[in-house]
C-alpha cells in the first residue's frame, strides 16, 4: 500500500516493530511503535509518529549491518537535523586503521561534531535510538540543527 504526503513523497509500507530487546536502552515506548521503512534511492527512509529519518547507506549495503551512516532527521515541528551514526565497533576499527596510517594523532582520538555512537548495527536499530533520544529530550544535544543555516 502506498500513500502520497503533502511533500509529494510516496510512502511504501514496510512495518518494523521492535523486538522488545531495546528496553535496557530506555526505549520501551519507541520499540513498541511501528516504524515504516522504504527505499527512496539513494536514501533509506524511516518514519514513525515522532520523526522521519533519511539514512544514506552505501550502495548495496545490508541495512541490518550498517555501522557508519549519515542521517537527516525531520521532526513534526518542521525542524531538520543532521548527524552521523557509528557503532562502537566501527569507531574502534577506524581508530585501529588510523593508528597504522597516522591520522588522528595515530588513532589516539575520534571526533565528530554531530556524531552518535551506538552499540548495535542496523538502520532500524539506529532509528530506535534516535526515537529514544527524541523521547528523552537528548536529541538536540547530539544532532545538528539545519534550519538556522
Amino acid at each position: 500500500m502506498s500513500t502520497v504526503d503533502p511533500t509529494g513523497l510516496v510512502w511504501r509500507k514496510s512495518s518494523y516493530s521492535g523486538d522488545g530487546n531495546n528496553d535496557n536502552f530506555g526505549l520501551a515506548a519507541v520499540s513498541a511503535s511501528v516504524m515504516e521503512g522504504w527505499w527512496d534511492a539513494p536514501w533509506y527512509r524511516v518514519r514513525c509518529e515522532r520523526f522521519e529519518a533519511a539514512f544514506l547507506p552505501g550502495a548495496g549495503e545490508d541495512l541490518d549491518a550498517v555501522d557508519n551512516v549519515d542521517v537527516f532527521v525531520h521532526l513534526p515541528d518542521g525542524s531538520r537535523w543532521s548527524g552521523t551514526v557509528f557503532t562502537l565497533a566501527q569507531v574502534e576499527a577506524l581508530m585501529a586503521k588510523w593508528a597504522e596510517s597516522g591520522e588522528a594523532l595515530g588513532g589516539r582520538y575520534f571526533s565528530v561534531s554531530d556524531g552518535l555512537i551506538v552499540r548495535d548495527a542496523g538502520v532500524m536499530d539506529m532509528a530506535h535510538v534516535i526515537g529514544g533520544l527524541i523521547e528523552d529530550g537528548e536529541f538536540p544535544q547530539i544532532f545538528r540543527r539545519l534550519d538556522d543555516e
